[in-house]
């Protein structure tokens, strides 16, 4: 059996959070401080999350750890199952959707640090150019406020709708378009639809590993982010407030395997350098202007 095969097997749809099959004490921890050696993970079911999660998995327990994994599809049960003390970290967002849901759903989960930039941008399997789009084309936006804008904000950066500029890329909605010469129809959907919903609009905005995977590739985009864009929107693992400070070992031997040599190479070869590390990043400083 291989290991995805293997890691196939964890996967858990949360729907009614069903996440105590991997359940740990009711404290949410198990032994005494120090003779913790395993650590609670719930992760996205997609390759650049769950196959640098399985490599991690192999380099803690060398060092005597066990990572405890569930892989999900949902992309809001993870952060309150990590606040209800359910597991100790989930790896599925990007820093700003955290703040936006913090804010949405009065939690105070933080980042514990960076894992991967994604190019984000607009695509359109009909048209080749922004200009092309004819009026009334339908555009399919991700329906979550931290990822709304930034479609918002690469039209309006392309010219072809003008936008509140007073505010920030995640706080701009369609409510915040002030001219829209081509009466463009903007199409709300789960931002892991994106892919699906390709072929059937005139444009879309989305993630490129998510069009990646239906064979369209980031130098397809019509407009893309620029990587200063793009930044605040780089991928996290999140633990409760004070992780660091209270599981500090937990923390060091998490970020040792994730930073590793072997995960940034994986990143490297996967769909040709796609995906860009950002292990050197300041996650406190880019944390703090996020919730500026």
């Amino acid at each position: 059996m291989s290991r995805r095969q293997r890691s196939r097997i964890d996967v858990v749809v949360l729907g009614t959070l069903g996440i105590s099959a991997l359940a740990v004490s009711s404290c949410g921890l198990v032994g005494a401080v120090g003779e913790d050696r395993t650590i609670t993970m719930v992760v996205t079911e997609n390759p650049p999350f769950q196959d640098p999660t399985e490599i991690a998995k192999g380099l803690l327990a060398e060092d005597g750890w066990t990572l405890e994994t569930t892989y999900v599809t949902d992309i809001i049960q993870p952060n309150y199952a990590v606040n209800n003390g359910e597991y100790d970290v989930n790896f599925f967002q990007n820093l700003t959707y955290l703040s936006q849901f913090n804010k949405d759903h009065d939690l105070d989960l933080e980042p514990l640090f960076f894992m991967f930039e994604q190019p984000s941008g607009i695509y359109s399997k009909e048209y080749d150019s922004l200009e092309e789009l004819p009026e009334g084309a339908q555009v399919a936006l991700p329906v979550d406020t931290a990822n709304n804008g930034r479609g918002i904000r690469l039209l309006a950066r392309a010219g072809l709708i003008e936008v509140d500029e007073t505010k920030s890329t995640p706080e701009l909605s369609v409510n915040d378009i002030e001219e829209n010469p081509r009466d463009l129809q903007f199409i709300e959907v789960d931002q892991q639809s994106v892919g699906t919903v390709y072929d059937d609009v005139d444009a879309v905005f989305g993630f490129a590993r998510l069009l990646a995977v239906v064979d369209v590739m980031p130098e397809e985009a019509l407009i893309i982010e620029t990587q200063e864009e793009a930044l605040p929107f780089a991928m996290t693992i999140v633990a409760q407030p004070g992780f660091r400070q209270e599981e500090p070992e937990k923390y060091e031997a998490l970020k040792e395997a994730y930073h590793s040599e072997e995960v940034q190479q994986w990143y490297g070869d996967y769909l040709g350098g796609l995906l860009t590390p950002a292990f050197d990043r300041d996650i406190d400083a880019a944390w703090e202007e996020a919730n500026q």
